[in-house]
């Protein structure tokens, strides 16, 4: 019987805005040097696991890109693609907006201001779907952004997934991939004749 593959999801490494508390989104932000050193550290975590990695993909911006390259040097992997479906949530005229000091009010404010957490899920989701679909039985280390991963993985499990650190780790259950039907496709279905 084939293997039915893994996917993971893992946070790029920390920025220079990430260490101010910056909102980030859509704002193509180097990792800084301590970035760096966590996507050398989790490379090293993953080579030391039992489970072999055959591809790395990312979100196409240069954090993301960057830290899925160091974990594809340790791994010897090239990276192999980038999906545009797993750009961080745009907070539009916000990035940049630090959240240091900010009451949990005000930050509730400037994240209503930015995409729809639903639209972000939904286009986790399709990534994901893509993702195992164009490497099938593959086992997959999928290099994206904090908020991204925290929404898609809360709507494929159907629980709040709390924050997700710099270079963090997140497993994807691929039984539920398939089995995960977006919010406004139940109205749509609950409403239809």
């Amino acid at each position: 019987m084939n293997s039915p593959g893994r996917i993971v999801l893992i946070r790029h490494g920390q920025t220079d805005w990430n260490l101010e508390e910056r909102l980030q989104g859509a704002t193509d932000v180097p990792l800084n040097d301590v970035g760096r050193d966590q996507a050398r550290a989790v490379a090293r975590h993953l080579h030391a696991e039992a489970l072999s990695w055959d591809v790395v993909v990312s979100s196409p911006l240069d954090r993301a890109v960057e830290t899925a390259r160091i974990i594809g040097g340790v791994l010897g992997l090239e990276l192999a693609a980038t999906y545009a479906e797993l750009i961080e949530r745009g907070f539009g005229p916000h990035e940049g907006t630090s959240f240091a000091g900010l009451e949990p009010h005000e930050r509730e404010v400037i994240l209503a201001d930015g995409e729809a957490a639903d639209a972000v899920a939904r286009r986790g989701l399709a990534a994901l779907r893509r993702i195992r679909d164009e490497h099938p039985g593959r086992n997959v280390l999928v290099v994206a952004h904090g908020s991204l991963i925290r929404l898609t993985v809360s709507e494929l499990n159907g629980e709040a997934h709390p924050r997700v650190a710099n270079c963090e780790v997140v497993p994807v259950r691929l039984d539920a991939l398939d089995g995960v039907v977006p919010a406004d496709a139940d109205a749509a279905r609950s409403t239809a004749p």
